[in-house]
């Protein structure tokens, strides 16, 4: 029976210090295995020496391809790079990060249960370790607001860490959006899919790239990518303080006119000023946050721009700065010498 062909793909974005541990540990892997694997690096316009260390790693191993972007794009579209770059031959495909956190140990494991016949494996963290408390309690917490606020399953407290099959990374390349959120991406495809529970390990080398703030970001962008709850929320706040404003008013006219009672309370009127005007800015905030999100996707820019590819087939002019006329053949580019960023 000839060998499965599996294919994994790394995003990286200035990860020099720890992609030599992690080819290491990832090579091991996969010689242990009968696999005809192949492994594409995706360079997310680090500015570290990220490219040198890809271009000596594809020295020393021919299964490495490797895609340099223009610049930074972002995570979600360098992992989008990755899997357009995955050639039709391959039978499943493995997406992790460089960082070590995620241990290329499991892989095994994912490949066992995509031969029991599911087409999404994915790894679910049972602990994260080197942590802070704010950062997995936000996360939690994150995790399960997606899944009450989501259409379809996102599976808690699990990463882009996962085993696709070849069809489920077909139906990924059709969604083609600009305002990516691959965990959202990855839940909506459907297919079968199953979890492999895991422990999470603390980075092993550098930094990490995610500050709180990138990560309120990206919850932003998960959950207005998926649900429009949040417009229903300020319609529904505006509708109870509409109702609340015109009783308070019919009361206040009643007692005026039958009564003769004035309006009393400067203080009391300016608070009802200031929870309007607050309600007010709120709901046009959610409104802006999904108009802004129109307005990238309408405009209808790639993705990604693709600098180099080394042993990975050009991208189709759409994703990449390939000529339109160009065959889509393998590019093998050049190795510089030094990092020019």
């Amino acid at each position: 029976m000839a060998p499965i062909r599996l294919t994994v793909v790394v995003p990286a974005y200035n990860e020099a210090e720890v992609l030599p541990l992690f080819h290491a540990r990832l090579v091991g892997v996969l010689d242990g295995m009968a696999l005809d694997a192949r492994v594409i690096y995706v360079d997310d316009g680090s500015r570290d020496g990220t490219w040198l260390v890809l271009n000596r790693l594809m020295g020393q191993d021919p299964r490495i391809g490797t895609l340099r972007l223009s610049r930074n794009f972002g995570k979600e579209a360098a992992l989008t790079a990755g899997l357009d770059a995955v050639t039709d031959e391959a039978d499943a495909i493995v997406i992790i990060d460089a960082d070590l956190q995620d241990p290329p140990e499991l892989i095994p494991d994912l490949l066992t249960r995509w031969r029991d016949g599911y087409d999404v494996v994915y790894a679910t963290r049972e602990h994260r370790e080197g942590e802070s408390w704010f950062k997995r309690a936000t996360a939690h917490l994150f995790y399960r607001l997606m899944a009450r606020m989501a259409a379809f399953n996102v599976p808690h407290d699990t990463g882009d860490f996962r085993l696709m099959s070849a069809r489920a990374v077909a139906a990924l390349r059709q969604l083609r959006e600009r305002q990516r959120f691959m965990k959202g991406l990855f839940g909506w495809i459907g297919y079968p899919h199953t979890a492999v529970m895991y422990q999470r390990s603390p980075r092993q080398a550098g930094r990490t790239k995610w500050n709180y703030w990138r990560l309120f970001n990206l919850a932003v962008e998960g959950i207005t990518s998926f649900s429009i709850l949040p417009l229903r929320l300020a319609t529904a706040v505006g509708v109870a303080t509409s109702v609340c404003a015109f009783s308070y008013g019919a009361g206040v006219f009643i007692k005026a006119v039958l009564w003769g009672d004035p309006v009393k309370g400067y203080p009391s009127l300016m608070v009802v000023v200031l929870v309007l005007g607050g309600l007010q800015l709120l709901a046009l905030g959610v409104v802006g946050e999904y108009l802004g999100r129109v307005y990238a996707e309408v405009k209808q820019r790639p993705i990604y721009l693709i600098e180099t590819a080394c042993q990975v087939p050009m991208m189709p002019p759409l994703h990449s700065t390939a000529r339109a006329d160009a065959p889509p053949s393998v590019a093998v580019a050049s190795l510089p010498t030094k990092d020019p960023r």
